[in-house]
């Protein structure tokens, strides 16, 4: 890898941490506690605000897994927000990356990551490799579909300590879909590099190619636990991030 990379870009899932721990602890652990969570906190302005992004999302991915609708009549504030678990539960069922999901599993993980219930898991190789990476000068930021909030909960809370300091920036869907190009050409701007001075690391070959789409440079993360990838030929292949030389 040339030395002209200034910046990296890193997913979380699959590259940084095990897809097992989103899967196998985080998602249950939200699904377990949304009903408790909004609950005790519902009219706090983070989850009224995570709610208005259902609305939004309702209306933008037209998706019958939200129907959010159905439940708000006016009149019953309990099975209004009965029927947002039951969307939240849906969106997950679904997969849908929506903003409003994505917001409020972020507050329920705040709860379980500062109470010591869950602790983030990273592989053994980052957070020594990017120190490395931060002492020749690189800039290292962070692009996940998980909120901002949850990405600064999970780092802040590893099994590797506290790995905050370590990112400048942090990136969710709030800047674009992480298949889209124009995502990458944004994130770009903010990093204040030409995005060819850029490299992306992640285990999704769709966002490798929309990241190498806006000028990028890309790595293919292969870690355990990942599913089997097409295409992946076209990507320079790691399973460490000890494997990345970016000069």
């Amino acid at each position: 890898m040339s030395d002209s990379i200034r910046g990296v870009l890193l997913d979380i899932e699959g590259t940084t941490s095990s897809i097992s721990f989103v899967y196998d602890v985080m998602f249950p652990f939200a699904r377990k506690h949304f009903a408790d969570y909004l609950e005790k906190h519902w009219d706090s302005d983070p989850v009224q605000d995570a709610v208005s992004m259902l609305v939004q999302d309702d209306k933008d991915w037209n998706a019958p897994e939200l129907l959010l609708a159905e439940f708000d009549d006016g009149h019953d504030p309990e099975l209004y927000r009965a029927g947002v678990v039951k969307c939240l539960l849906r969106l997950m069922d679904n997969d849908i990356k929506a903003t409003g999901l994505k917001k409020i599993q972020g507050l329920v993980w705040q709860e379980g990551f500062t109470s010591g219930e869950m602790v983030a898991h990273v592989y053994g190789d980052v957070r020594p490799a990017i120190e490395a990476w931060k002492a020749t000068g690189k800039d290292v930021r962070i692009y996940s579909s998980g909120s901002i909030h949850a990405q600064k909960l999970f780092f802040e809370h590893s099994v590797a300590g506290d790995m905050l300091p370590l990112f400048s920036g942090h990136y969710d869907t709030t800047t674009g879909p992480k298949k889209d190009a124009g995502s990458y050409r944004q994130i770009a701007e903010a990093f204040g590099l030409p995005a060819d001075e850029i490299l992306f690391v992640s285990d999704i070959v769709d966002e490798l190619d929309a990241a190498t789409e806006a000028g990028m440079r890309a790595v293919l993360s292969i870690r355990p636990g990942n599913k089997p990838v097409e295409n992946s030929d076209r990507y320079q292949a790691v399973n460490s991030f000890t494997d990345i030389k970016v000069g």
